[in-house]
This record gives C-alpha cells, structure tokens and sequence, in this order.
C-alpha cells in the first residue's frame, strides 16, 4: 500500500461533473490499497473572478484582504470534493490550509512555508479518509493565526510540500496535458511528450516559463527527494516522471526557507577566448560555434552581450588544454566577420586570457528570490576580486575572475553562504566534469538523479514573452560595481534573470568601464529603469537602456554537457530563419538567446524542429 498525494488544477475541478470525474479517479486509487491526500485548486476560472471583483472595489486592494478573499476559491472545491467522494462510499474530509497545518511566513500573497504539522493530517489518514486539502494557502506562524497564500503556482508548491512533510511515496500532479511536453503545444502542435526529465532540467524549465509545474514545486521535490509524476486529468496514460535523488535527511522545519545556496563550485582549468566587435547580424554566432563544433572544441560558458553601434562580442571559455585549437579557430574565422563595406574601422578582434577561473553558486533556493546573486557580488567585492564575465541560470550564477583570487572567491563565498566543506573536489581536471565543489552535507546536489536511458542532449525548448533587458552603459569596471547595481534591484525586490557583462572594455576619464545588461519580468522594467536612473549620475553610471520587445528562447537538457555542437545547431537554425540574436547566455544544461519580441514564436518552432523533437502525435490541449 502506498501513500500518495495527488494534486488537481483548476480546469480539473472547473465544473460539477469534473469535480465527480476527479472523484472517481481518487476513489479507484483508494480501492487498490493505497492511502491519499488530495490538494485542488479553486474551480475554473474562480480565482480570476474574485480578483476582478476585487479591482472593481479598489485599484490596488490590501494585501491581507486579497488574501482572505482569494483563499475562499479553494473551500469550495475542497467541500463539493469532499461531499462528491462521500456519495461514493468513501469516507473523506475536507481542510483548509490552517486545518491541515501549514505554516507559513507572515508575508501576504507570496509567503513561503516553514512548516506543516502532520498530526492531524496522519490522524485522519490512519482513519482510512481521503483528506482533501485546500491547495495555495496556509497560517502565519504570528500569534495573529493570518490566512496568507502562497502566490502563483501555489497549489503545486502545497502537494509536493505535503508529499515531502508525510514522506509520501510519490506526488501526482493531474493537469489539462498528458504530461512534461518538450515545448508549449499550444506553439507546436507536434511537442512530443517525455516519459522522465530530471530535476534540474525541470527546474530549468519551469522557471522559464514551462507552465506544468511551478519551480517552487520542483524545488521542494529535488531538496527531499519527492518522486513527481505529472498527468493528464482526462486520461489513464501513465504521464512524465520527475525524477530526483534519494532523499538526504534534509530538516523538514524551515521547508522552503532553507538556505538558498547549495554548493560553492569552481574550475581552475580555464581560459577564455573573445571576439570583439563582429558584426550584429544574422548567422555570426552560427557561423562561428559551427566552425567550433567541427574542430570537436566542447565550450564551456557562452555569452553574447548588448550590441554597440553595428557591432558585438562574443566570448567564451574552454579548458586549457584545448585553448590552442579554440584560438585558432577563432583566429581563421575572424577575418570572414569583417565588414566588407569597412573592414579596418570594423575588424573582428581576437582576444585571449589565460590564467582565469569560473567561480559558482549553485542551488534550488535562489528561484525567485531577488538578493542572492548580489550577495553573491557584494562578497566577490568584500573579498577584492574582480568579475570579469557573469553568467546566470535559474539555479547558478557563474563568475569568471583571475585564477589567483580563486581560493580567496571560494572561501569568501562559502563563509557567506554558509556553506561547510562537504568536499574539496578537484582542480585543473577539464570543463564539466573536473570542477571542484564544495556541498552542503545534506545537499541533493551531492547525489546526482541520472535517468536511464541516458538523456538526450536537448530535452526541451521554453519561450519567455514576459521579459524586459535593460542595460547600463560605461559601468566602472572595478569590485563592487555588480554588487551595488544589483544589491538595488533586491532592495526593490526586482528579480533579475541574464546577467551578461561586456567584453569590450573602454577607459574613460582614466577610468575602464563596460556595458552590463539584464533582463528582468516586464512588469519590473519601468520601475527598474527609473529606479537606476534616478542612482546613476551619482554612482558614475552611463545611460540606462530598456528594451521591453525581446524574446528568451532557451534549450535546456543535461546531455549536452560535454557535447560539442549543440550550441552551434541552435544558432544555426536562428541563422536559417534570419533571425538576429541580441544577447547569449549558457549554464551546463541550458543555453538562451534573446532576439526580438516578434520573433520569438518563430525562433521557438525552429529550434524545436531543428533538434528534432517533434512527435508523431498532435497534442490537444483542452479548453
């Protein structure tokens, strides 16, 4: 007998009949032997209702109030349940979010849970009840027992918390797909739908924008272990597994405040290569990382900052021992982005580094929380190491310093983080696989969740529409600029994504100075743009650039570690459909490009194509 907890969205319990459909499934799931906590969303479209009655009282409603109200669209469903499995024969309860024992932060629409007391819950389960929980909410651990909820994704982030709390055997996410599809199929009507994805790639992705599953759901599941399945409501087919790594005994109090660092990585085998001032067009980034790929030279971090004026760099690093081929590739194809209509005032420059190290954070906690890269910036500057390239995911932020401040980076990041010598790892060994690491002991970063088959080198494709870059000119390149820049944003807890520095350095005034640009959700770009502009003149800052009509397309796939050429079939099929990539930024399991808005739908569908994932079915989504 298993203890399974299943959660069902809006559209699943949107109607009387669906609500009795959801109560036949869970009341076959109990008829095979096994015990069932069943969280649901409000029906349909309720929460949208109640949010426009809301704005119909108030243009901007208090917070605590909007939480009273919209907690009220899962008591319904949680009740018509309850009385739909009890006309079957089945004894069940319905709970609200404080009845079952979800503590939370006392922070209105966006709390976090700390803790869920399973008393009454086991109880009730012990009693052979289906106890039917009210998903997005929970109760402040304040004296004042405050209803708070627990913001977009909600319901999903409450059943994998409850799974983690019981030690349920597995999690089952029942939505309106058949599964984890390999892009939108709303987008791509072939999107193939995966039987397993990892963790990490599903963090990856759901971050993005992949709507399935909310990234704090995929969080609590990788840091405990939780197995997730997600599957279609209006099927039996058996939908996508979530894979993750055995659980580590991780602390159950403070569930989703944990620290949000995992591990402190490093690779002292590095070295980059540049290339100034290539011509901002169609195919550069194709034409290059193809030459790249055919000369069998794996490539490390990518990234592509803002253009200036016709033109843009490109850099990347690759482990030393390869740096000579990478060089001579770089310096072959240099000449053939020159501008023809002027080629001396448009040279394509080569620059190399040596000497140079990737210093990461990484870690599940840091999704959605806006102060974590810039702690990560302010220690770099306490310490008196300068960042020469960043590079950003949604679980890691990558620095590229001089190889001599490595040591002193590590031990600085690993003191603020709070992070105790798990290991030493190893240095010097090669790219991907020789970094060295140090791990929180309970970490799930320290087991790793392989999925058998293999994985292949792209799992999925996610487009972002709802994304803004801005992008400050002529940055003081000295310790403590990114900090300053970004420990901002986290004041006005602005969440940024891509972060790219610029290669191209220019002294001015005596002092050097780079570009650095970011992206950061669209409802933030104009907030963040007055906010830096309003700081600029005083901190020596150059003009403040926002540009809301961009596009993110990511890959994303744990087989393209060590892989050469997936980067290069990317941009070649951006460059096929005359499709301009504006800014490039990787991480080991993903690579993004920004191009412009209009085209983001189109760069979407090609890569899809390109890597060959379509299936042979069409998937219909229901309305």
């Amino acid at each position: 007998m298993a203890l399974i907890v299943q959660k069902y969205g809006g559209t699943s319990v949107g109607s009387v009949e669906r609500i009795q459909a959801v109560a036949q499934r869970v009341y076959k799931t109990v008829q095979a032997g096994n015990s069932l906590v069943v969280v649901v969303s409000a029906m349909g479209k309720t929460t949208d209702g109640l949010v426009k009655l809301a704005n119909e009282i108030s243009p901007n409603p208090n917070r605590r109030e909007m939480d009273m109200l919209l907690s009220t669209g899962e008591q319904v469903t949680i009740a018509l349940l309850s009385m739909a499995l009890q006309e079957l024969g089945q004894p069940a309860i319905s709970m609200t979010g404080t009845q079952v024992g979800i503590v939370t932060e006392a922070e209105h629409s966006r709390a976090r849970i700390l803790h869920i007391d399973t008393t009454r819950l086991t109880r009730h389960i012990n009693t052979g009840k289906v106890v039917v929980v009210a998903g997005f909410q929970g109760t402040s651990n304040a004296g004042e027992m405050e209803i708070t909820t627990l913001g977009r994704g909600g319901s999903d982030t409450s059943a994998v918390a409850i799974a983690a709390a019981l030690r349920a055997n597995f999690c089952e996410i029942y939505t309106d797909v058949p599964g984890i599809l390999t892009t939108d199929p709303r987008l791509v009507a072939e999107a193939q739908l995966m039987d397993a994805i990892t963790c990490d790639e599903m963090l990856e992705l759901a971050s993005l924008g992949a709507k399935v599953l909310h990234p704090r759901a995929v969080e609590i599941a990788r840091n405990y272990g939780v197995p997730l399945v997600v599957r279609s409501s209006w099927t039996d087919e058996p939908g996508t597994w979530v894979t993750s790594g055995k659980p580590q005994g991780r602390s159950l109090i403070n569930l989703e405040i944990a620290r949000p660092v995992d591990a402190i990585e490093f690779d002292t085998d590095q070295a980059k290569v540049a290339l100034l001032r290539v011509p901002d067009k169609p195919g550069v980034a194709a034409r290059l990382f193809g030459e790249i790929s055919r000369q069998k030279v794996d490539v490390d971090l990518i990234i592509q900052s803002i253009h200036e004026g016709n033109s843009n760099d490109i850099a990347f690093t690759v482990t030393t021992p390869i740096l000579k081929r990478a060089e001579a590739v770089a310096a072959a194809i240099a000449p053939a982005l020159r501008n023809p209509s002027n080629p001396k005032s448009d040279e394509a420059e080569v620059m190399l580094e040596h000497n140079i190290a990737k210093v990461s954070i990484a870690g599940a906690g840091m999704i959605g929380r806006p102060g974590v890269a810039a702690k990560m910036f302010a220690t770099l500057a306490e310490a008196g190491v300068n960042i020469q390239m960043i590079s950003t995911s949604e679980v890691k932020v990558s620095c590229v310093v001089n190889a001599a401040e490595c040591d002193r980076a590590v031990t600085a990041l690993r003191t603020a983080f709070e992070i105790e010598t798990g290991e030493e790892g190893t240095r010097g060994q090669g790219g991907q696989g020789g970094q060295g690491r140090i791990i929180e002991e309970n970490s799930p970063l320290s087991s790793p969740s392989p999925l058998s088959p293999p994985s292949p080198p792209v799992r999925g494709v996610a487009l972002d529409l709802n994304q803004a870059r801005l992008a400050i000119r002529q940055l003081p390149d000295r310790p403590g600029m990114a900090a300053k820049l970004f420990g901002l944003l986290a004041q006005h807890n602005i969440s940024v994504d891509m972060i790219i520095q610029s290669q191209r350095c220019r002294v001015i005034d005596g002092v050097p100075r780079r570009d650095i640009a970011f992206t950061v959700s669209r409802i933030d770009g104009e907030n963040a743009k007055k906010m830096l502009t309003q700081v600029a003149a005083e901190l020596g800052w150059g003009e403040v650039v926002l540009d809301s009509a961009i596009a993110k397309v990511s890959i994303v796939g744990a087989g393209m570690v060590g892989q050469p050429g997936v980067a290069a079939k990317m941009f070649e099929a951006l460059a096929q459909q005359q499709i301009n990539i504006q800014m490039i930024a990787t991480s080991e399991i993903k690579i993004s490009c920004v191009v412009a808005q209009e085209q983001g739908v189109k760069a979407l569908q090609a890569i899809h194509a390109a890597f060959g994932l379509a299936g042979s079915e069409k998937v219909v989504v229901p309305v």
